[in-house]
């Protein structure tokens, strides 16, 4: 209750008003707050004085503004190693989240002399490309393109993929993905064909991951990830 006569500002009032609507899950993670329009009427106090308290639940965490879509509350975040092979699905249930996944492409692809290299295909080799948004308890949160040696993998064509591809090679193949080669990370912005699939807005920062997994020596798939930033966070 935000009381004009106290004496504690009344920005702050309502700034611990929506936190601990927060902390005892009255507001659930993926919530859309009311606008400010909406708070400013309910409270009976100005909208600088609502935005303000916004702001501050935004930079400590517990909400995020979403361009076009309104203001949430913030989903947790699922943290993992960079160099660390954790799959996707291990990552996700060690947070207690349930994990979905939804087949957009698989498909053979002519590789170029960069992915020959990496993935040490044979010159007349191809690549099976699959790509697939990965949610986390229904939410869309990384959208994954994997590129595999079609002489090498081609069972894959005929798997069904909508589960861990981790325990499907190795529990069924033998396969054991045990070492990353070289990985980049970097920041990019969702583009007209990332952002439909993973929900969001076109322009929001997605994370960029790139590497080569491999069975000891062996290099098994070359993956580019885009994982939407306000739900993952890497630790070096």
């Amino acid at each position: 209750m935000i009381k004009q006569e106290n004496r504690v500002p009344l920005y702050i009032q309502l700034k611990e008003t929506l936190r601990t609507a927060i902390t005892a899950n009255r507001l659930k993670a993926g919530d859309k707050i009311p606008t400010e329009v909406e708070l400013s009427d309910k409270y009976n106090i100005s909208r600088v004085t609502v935005r303000k308290a916004i702001t501050e639940l935004v930079e400590e965490g517990y909400l995020v503004k979403k361009q076009g879509k309104g203001t949430f509350v913030q989903t947790q975040k699922i943290e993992r190693k960079i160099l660390h092979l954790k799959s996707f699905t291990a990552s996700c249930e060690a947070h207690g989240m349930t994990v979905t996944s939804k087949v957009i492409k698989k498909e053979l692809i002519n590789p170029d002399e960069k992915e020959k290299e990496r993935l040490m295909l044979e010159e007349d080799d191809q690549l099976i490309h699959i790509q697939r948004v990965r949610y986390a308890d229904d939410q869309p949160l990384m959208l994954e393109n994997n590129f595999y040696s079609f002489k090498r993998y081609k069972f894959l064509l005929e798997e069904n993929l909508d589960g861990s591809l981790y325990e499907l090679l190795e529990e069924k193949y033998g396969i054991n993905l045990n070492n990353a080669g070289e990985t980049s990370l970097e920041i990019v912005r969702a583009s007209d064909q990332e952002a439909p699939l993973l929900d969001i807005t076109i322009g929001e920062p997605l994370f960029y991951l790139e590497t080569v997994v491999s069975d000891t020596d062996v290099p098994v798939y070359l993956g580019r990830q885009y994982i939407v930033g306000e739900r993952y966070k890497f630790s070096f």
